[in-house]
């Protein structure tokens, strides 16, 4: 676990590749940020066969390379574009380049994975559906503070299993460490990043909809400030929103940009959920001062009341999952409308935020 969220990069053989080397091929462009690394590493690790890597700046190329000798470096983006072994494109790049080259890569006919946020305006979100309309190709996206933690996926499955009945509420505190000298300018530009709530925002939302099982969110309240960094006037670094799901649960987010040093890992990011037959906790990365390792799940219901230790009992499914999906035309690993109102409803609260500013 790294100091800061931006190299957090898991990688776990818990689970079999579901393909043999050659049957899904993927290329990589924008380096933009570090979660490049994680969405390479679950490709791999569910039998992706990696071939080409293209990014303008040779310096972040040669960082790549060094991590995964066996890419070759394209010349250019139009050479994976056009190369007709690639069957998905992986990006990290600036956030608010990540729905244009997304359009880009569909209509090359590939598939697209990116980081999230996978917009920064709606607009942007509105064309991708389009793309995806005309192309039939998908466009994925790398929520990773579920996807790639285990005590969030085996919340999911006891959820999904009726551990706790039905979900009523989700509570979601995700302090992150800004590590200000070690950011790119555009970190600090709102137009490049889209604003807390798009920006990590949108892992909380995509949690909202996975735990409760909705399908759409009204969003009640929203509120995004720059507390601590008058330096950086672009930046917001907190944020916070209340939405109702179309279930009837209650949703609130907090995220920040303020975990405090002397934390050893990027942030004590937590999730309590109340179901109408018991609670789950979700402690992901840290059981704090203590020196055993995060990763823990704390279940309460009817039956039992458990402290699961998550490491290694899940795996990171939705890659081998996502890479069938991709194969066989199936919506198993996440359907392309839980990415797209993961996103939107992140934007909207972003607005709503941005508008009690105004």
């Amino acid at each position: 676990m790294g100091k800061t969220g931006y190299d957090y990069a898991p990688s776990s053989k818990t689970l079999p590749p579901v393909v043999e080397p050659g049957d899904f091929v993927f290329s990589v462009t924008g380096l933009d940020h570090g979660h490049i690394f994680g969405q390479t590493n679950g490709l791999l690790d569910a039998g992706g066969t990696l071939k080409y890597v293209y990014d303008p700046d040779p310096k972040k190329l040669e960082d790549f390379l060094q991590r995964y000798p066996d890419a070759k470096k394209a010349d250019s983006l139009e050479q994976i574009l056009e190369d007709d072994e690639t069957q998905c494109v992986a990006s990290a790049s600036i956030p608010c380049d990540r729905g244009p080259l997304g359009v880009r890569v569909l209509k090359a006919g590939k598939h697209y994975f990116t980081d999230k946020s996978p917009f920064t305006t709606l607009k942007q979100l509105q064309e991708a559906k389009q793309a995806v309309a005309q192309t039939g190709k998908r466009y994925m996206v790398y929520y990773s503070e579920r996807l790639h933690n285990e005590s969030s996926m085996k919340a999911t499955e006891l959820i999904k299993d009726g551990a706790i009945g039905d979900v009523l509420q989700v509570i979601n505190l995700a302090p992150h460490r800004m590590s200000k000298d070690a950011r790119p300018d555009w970190f600090f530009e709102k137009d490049k990043y889209g604003g807390i709530l798009t920006d990590i925002g949108s892992h909380q939302f995509e949690q909202f909809l996975a735990f409760t099982g909705a399908t759409d969110g009204t969003v009640n309240f929203a509120r995004v400030e720059n507390f601590t960094a008058p330096d950086k006037p672009g930046l917001e670094d907190f944020g916070e929103a209340s939405l109702t799901m179309d279930t009837g649960a209650s949703c609130y987010c907090r995220i920040d940009w303020l975990t405090p040093d002397g934390l050893r890992v990027w942030g004590d990011g937590r999730v309590f959920v109340v179901g109408t037959k018991g609670t789950i906790e979700i402690r992901k990365y840290i059981a704090l001062a203590r020196q055993e390792p995060g990763n823990k799940l704390f279940l309460v219901n009817g039956e039992e009341e458990k402290e699961i230790d998550c490491d290694g009992t899940t795996g990171f499914p939705f890659f081998g999952e996502m890479i069938l999906d991709l194969l066989n035309g199936t919506e198993h690993a996440m359907t392309q409308e839980h990415i797209f109102k993961s996103a939107e409803l992140s934007m909207i609260a972003q607005e709503m935020a941005d508008q009690a500013k105004d």
